[in-house]
């Protein structure tokens, strides 16, 4: 255990719980000791509470995950029901019971404050957002990352595929494949793009299976149930605008549907946009 004054280095970020001196001083110390990546600095200014907004096109070159964290005693029906459905819930890490960092992605990260904004489930029912989860995380807890589709967007965009101005999240009536009593319809992603870029689109994300890999649908919404009148994430859609189509990405907030029937009694996941940002490079967390 440290002494007075002094505090802990890993490799990837300051422990804070161990120090006995401020925030600043710590960050200053840690500054000088060691260099961070970008994903590092972006989480340290998410765990001091200076970054609480989305992580979408934000560190780009890093894979980027969605949060799910629940009691061990739900975990394995959860974790059967993510090995079912890899396209809306490709697992990256799954953390030991208990233990907040994730040790194989992001070591020394702390899943507890080093997301931007989190959304709390009660009950089956979306209660408080927060922006660190220390009070409610519980020496049964278990942490699932999954991979998400804002990891492709700078790989799309050197590819000549520019980033969407907004990206939708919408409820279909896709089924996902039950395990215990999560089930649930899957929850999408949607993008415009021309027809010659959605090729481009398919080709590049079908090597991005940890990150919901290839498009599942492209053209008529209909065909899948998207709601566009009511999306999750996004302004409501009237019409398709003219030269474009929507293509759409299996999505991470899928979990959070399966909440609603589920019911868990305490269930955390990220704030949807609100992502949790690896060390994973990902132009090397994919296929060749």
């Amino acid at each position: 255990m440290p002494g007075s004054g002094e505090f802990v280095l890993t490799a990837s970020l300051i422990t804070y719980e161990f120090l006995p001196i401020g925030l600043a001083e710590a960050h200053e110390r840690v500054s000088r000791c060691m260099k961070m990546n970008k994903a590092q600095e972006a989480r340290l200014a998410m765990r001091r509470g200076e970054w609480t907004g989305p992580t979408v096109f934000r560190v780009p070159g890093y894979v980027q995950c969605n949060l799910v964290v629940l009691p061990e005693s739900e975990a394995y029906d959860f974790l059967l029901y993510c090995q079912r459905n890899p396209k809306a819930c490709p697992l990256v890490e799954v953390t030991d019971t208990g233990v907040p960092e994730p040790r194989l992605c992001a070591p020394g990260a702390d899943l507890r404050s080093d997301l931007p904004r989190y959304a709390v489930f009660r009950n089956g029912v979306r209660a408080e957002d927060v922006c660190e989860i220390r009070p409610l995380w519980q020496e049964d807890s278990v942490g699932f990352l999954i991979g998400s589709s804002l990891t492709f967007d700078d790989a799309l965009e050197r590819a000549g595929v520019p980033k969407s101005q907004e990206v939708w999240v919408l409820n279909t009536t896709l089924p996902t494949v039950p395990a215990g009593r999560y089930m649930g319809s899957l929850v999408v992603t949607m993008r415009w793009m021309t027809p010659a870029q959605a090729i481009i689109a398919t080709q590049l994300t079908s090597r991005y299976p940890f990150n919901h890999g290839a498009p599942l649908h492209v053209g008529d919404p209909a065909g899948i149930g998207a709601d566009l009148a009511s999306p999750l994430v996004g302004d409501p859609v009237e019409n398709i605008p003219e030269g474009v189509m929507p293509v759409f990405w299996a999505c991470g907030v899928t979990p959070q549907q399966t909440a609603l029937l589920a019911k868990p009694e305490l269930m955390i996941t990220h704030a949807p946009g609100h992502g949790f940002v690896t060390d994973l490079n990902a132009d090397q967390f994919c296929i060749p």
